[in-house]
């Protein structure tokens, strides 16, 4: 927090070499601590009394709060037994009347009462230069107001803030602009050091979170109404409806009252004020209603401090007239929390500095003395010997204070930064949530979610509803197309071919074509107006590079780009593209021709030294077979021949089925993989992205690619095909291979499937508003019908477009494989011939011929041939169902019993014929 500071920026300069000279050895010796003199008060007794210096503007919107919270906090010391063992801290108090020159001379002075602490200042512009002196001097420096983020820098090692520094709260700041989906913001500044280092902290912080500035509106502390005037009505004229206002309590709702009187304070304009806002007013006593008039819908930011018993206490006294200074009434406000404990962190920090033998000693310093004729009294300024070992003890700190835990981090902040999230309404402010730098934007006070593990996703980002300005709920866009009368510059590619996309025109519009008209119907869904103007890219000879096109958009040459451009790596890189209104991706086109069926279809996969491979391996299984079936077993159940001859058939119905869609195409490419591995020429579309992307992505050569501009020259290149100076095929997207293919009689196909996948969208510079919306006005075309019927007036497709889109394209006919139905009858006639001759002939030797006599004697009545034949039959049957192996039995005891009997037959006949 700041206070106005009116000093000029070469006077400014000129008070910092002033206050380096005072440090500096006479006669241009360069500028050293040097070595520091005996102690001319060097007792090690410990004093009675220690003076604690304060130096800040005392008649401030902070000041006022400030003074009698330190005056009380001393009072609060000295009467506690528990601290300083009775030593009492005497306050010396100097103003610093908002000037840098005076605050510097003030500072001198108060060196001069040999302080051990100094605290103060509130302005950032004072502390930057009274940091040179207190370093100079070991003299800690405790500033309860002063938030520059700079000064937590190791130039200045005496430097220590008791509140949070500016750097947490821009980082708020760009938290709630995420939150509400804003991408530009416009920041109003005091151009000071406090201005210029917090809105540099925003600026980065809002890059974090893909937003930005899009314009710094700076002015001096001391700029009338009339030059904030001028400077408010130049920001309305641009895009961004989000204001960030970051200046001074005692001066900054001037920049209200002005905004008010441009009308700037209405619906949808958007307004966020840094901590000062909410200082100022809890400041005011009583609440004025036509400066509250002035805030309504505002969000600010407000230091948070825990609502504890030590706090409520203090505010009890606050009301007490003893702790209110001469300057009158004023307001309690959040500094007075910070300026009281700076005083106790002081007390703290002494205390333990004696009880650990520090020294309050202080010497007279060699390079600080008086040139001859000076009235500066340069010599009266002592070094603080102990100043090095107390800024080690203040730093390690740790005790509850009225703001909440004093403790310093290794970079030296105040643990646990948070922030109230206000709304002003009404007469007062209402909490719509916190952020703290543990959890962001959170319903439910930072100390209840620190002992939980930290959750910054979006998802865990919430705040309460907002009334913005104009008393509505509806969260304001945060932009509108900049009042300066210029309308949206629309660029659209002057295509040579596929002109049904996008075309010059003679109409007053002057393009017409399918992306024309979706562009068109998506941006009437908005629910404001877009002043467009369409500007044609290219000479109309040749089709544009779209990489060119979707540079210059980058590059603020154009507002959008409009047409049929591909949504690649490279360009969203550089450009925000809209929701995809048109699905593509690129596909292989080549000459396919589809092969007529025959009988012999089958044979095709296979060459003719394939077939005798194929042969050669069969008759060897079928000697293995035959082998088997002789020499395995009896007792084995099923025989192998079966299993064996089961496998061969799967492998032998694979080889046809496996290459059934393949052996309907004639043409030798057959997707983009045999495209790779050839040689030949490859047609791409002038302009398309597909030439990097072959290029680069496959490893194509450049030599073989062919750039064609118009679809006439499509179809003459694959005519005239790779041998005739044409090409194999082509490789572009699927839109335009749609489109082609329905004009060219089925004489062209697709190949093979789509290798990449993509879309068609709008393209709009980085960061631009008008995408989401037209990204959600695209999917609104979609849901309602709208998008395809845009599509059907401008994209019609004969019936031959896609081999994917085909059916029954590849499907085979009985025509094509009748001669391998009739090779199959044939064998299965041929094998179930022999089976039953080799049954039959089983049969007639296992049947024995006496039974057969006997059947014609014994029976003594004839029975009907009916009646035999049936019982032949069965017979036959049951013999069929036997087991090979009993047949095989029964064969071999019969032959056995064959033989017996012409043994025995041989036998007695050689009885016979012996003599007797």
């Amino acid at each position: 927090m700041e206070v106005v500071s009116v000093i000029p920026r070469c006077i400014r300069t000129a008070l910092i070499l002033l206050s380096l000279w005072f440090l500096c050895i006479p006669l241009g010796v360069i500028c050293s601590t040097g070595n520091v003199s005996a102690s001319s008060n060097s007792s090690s007794l410990k004093p009675k009394v220690i003076n604690i210096g304060a130096l800040f503007t005392l008649n401030s919107v902070i000041g006022r709060a400030a003074q009698p919270a330190i005056k009380a906090a001393i009072d609060d010391v000295n009467s506690n037994p528990n601290i300083l063992n009775g030593i009492q801290l005497k306050l010396v108090v100097r103003d610093t009347n908002c000037s840098g020159f005076l605050g510097t001379m003030e500072a001198l002075q108060l060196m001069e009462s040999d302080v051990a602490v100094a605290i103060g200042p509130q302005s950032s512009g004072i502390a930057h230069v009274i940091s040179h002196v207190v370093n100079e001097l070991h003299v800690p420096l405790l500033s309860f107001g002063a938030t520059d983020p700079t000064l937590s820098s190791l130039q200045y090692p005496y430097f220590l803030r008791t509140t949070h520094s500016d750097y947490f709260q821009m980082y708020a700041i760009a938290d709630i602009v995420e939150y509400y989906g804003w991408r530009e913001v416009i920041a109003i500044f005091v151009d000071d050091d406090y201005g210029r280092s917090g809105i540099s902290v925003l600026g980065d912080a809002l890059v974090k979170k893909r937003a930005k500035i899009s314009y710094k509106a700076a002015f001096s502390p001391g700029d009338t109404e009339s030059t904030i005037n001028d400077l408010l009505v130049e920001v309305n004229l641009m895009e961004s409806r989000v204001y960030v206002v970051h200046v001074n309590p005692d001066t900054g709702v001037n920049i209200f009252s002005v905004a008010k009187s441009l009308n700037m304070m209405g619906d949808g304009y958007v307004w966020i004020a840094t901590d000062w806002l909410p200082s100022y007013l809890d400041s005011m006593e009583p609440v004025d209603p036509d400066t509250m008039n002035l805030l309504q819908g505002v969000i600010a930011l407000h230091h948070y401090t825990p609502d504890t018993d030590m706090k409520k206490s203090f505010m009890s006294k606050w009301n007490n007239l003893k702790y209110k200074g001469s300057a009158g009434h004023e307001g309690f406000n959040s500094y007075a929390l910070y300026a009281y404990d700076s005083v106790w962190l002081a007390a703290h920090a002494l205390d333990a500095f004696l009880n650990e033998g520090g020294n309050l000693s202080f010497s007279y310093d060699p390079n600080l003395h008086d040139t001859n004729g000076s009235m500066l009294h340069l010599a009266s300024l002592r070094v603080f010997n102990g100043g090095e070992k107390l800024l080690e003890t203040l730093l390690r700190m740790n005790f509850t204070g009225l703001s909440g835990q004093i403790q310093f981090n290794p970079d030296k902040h105040l643990v646990h930064p948070a922030y109230d999230v206000l709304n002003v309404v009404g007469t007062g402010t209402r909490r719509i949530g916190y952020w703290s730098n543990y959890s962001h934007l959170s319903i439910v006070p930072p100390e209840t979610l620190y002992s939980k593990p930290p959750n910054i996703s979006t998802g865990s980002q919430h705040l309460y509803s907002v009334i913005w300005p104009g008393d509505t709920t509806t969260t304001p866009r945060g932009w509108v197309f900049p009042n300066n009368g210029q309308p949206l510059r629309i660029v659209v590619p002057n295509r040579v071919g596929y002109k049904e996309f996008a075309s010059k025109d003679n109409s007053p519009q002057g393009v017409r074509g399918y992306c024309i008209d979706v562009f068109e119907a998506a941006i009437s869904l908005l629910p404001y107006a877009v002043p467009h103007t369409y500007m044609l890219f290219g000479d109309g000879k040749r089709n544009p590079s779209y990489d060119e096109l979707v540079y210059k958009v980058s590059q603020n040459v154009y507002d959008a780009a409009v047409g049929d451009i591909t949504i690649v790596t490279n360009r969203t890189k550089i450009v925000d593209f809209t929701q995809p209104y048109m699905e593509s991706g690129l596909v292989v086109v080549a000459p396919v021709k589809k092969a007529k069926s025959n009988p012999w279809a089958f044979l095709k996969p296979f060459t003719r030294e394939m077939w005798f491979v194929t042969a050669g391996f069969f008759l060897f299984v079928g000697a293995v077979v035959w082998i088997l079936e002789h020499r395995i077993n009896h007792e084995f159940r099923g025989p192998p021949s079966q299993q064996l001859i089961t496998i061969c058939w799967f492998s032998f119905s694979t080889m046809f089925f496996s290459h059934r869609e393949n052996t309907q195409l004639t043409s030798g490419i057959q997707g983009i993989d045999s495209l790779i591995s050839s040689t030949e020429p490859i047609g791409i579309q002038d302009g398309s992205f597909a030439l990097n992307y072959l290029i680069d992505e496959l490893n194509i050569a450049q030599s073989r690619i062919v750039k064609l501009k118009n679809p006439e020259a499509y179809l003459r290149a694959l005519k005239l095909g790779p041998k005739k100076g044409g090409v194999a095929a082509i490789v572009d997207e699927l839109p335009y291979i749609e489109l082609f293919l329905s004009t060219t009689d089925c004489l062209y196909q697709i190949v093979g499937p789509e290798f990449t996948k993509s879309g068609w969208g709008f393209a709009f510079q980085r960061d631009s508003p008008l995408a989401v919306d037209m990204s959600t006005a695209i999917l609104q075309l979609s849901e309602n019908g709208d998008l395809q019927k845009i599509y059907n007036k401008w994209l019609t497709h004969s019936e031959c477009m896609s081999q994917v889109n085909q059916v029954d394209e590849n499907q085979l006919s009985l025509n094509s494989f009748w001669g391998l139905f009739l090779i199959c009858g044939i064998a299965c006639v041929s094998a179930l011939i022999i089976f039953f001759c080799r049954v039959f002939a089983q049969y007639r030797r296992f049947v024995p011929e006496d039974e057969e006599r006997e059947m014609e004697t014994i029976e003594p009545s004839r029975p009907s041939r009916r009646s035999i034949g049936s019982k032949s039959f069965k017979q036959i049957i049951d013999f069929v169902d036997r087991k090979e192996i009993e047949i095989k039995d029964m064969l071999k005891r019969k032959n056995s019993n064959e033989s017996k009997q012409q043994s025995n037959r041989s036998f007695s006949d050689g009885q016979t014929s012996s003599p007797s």
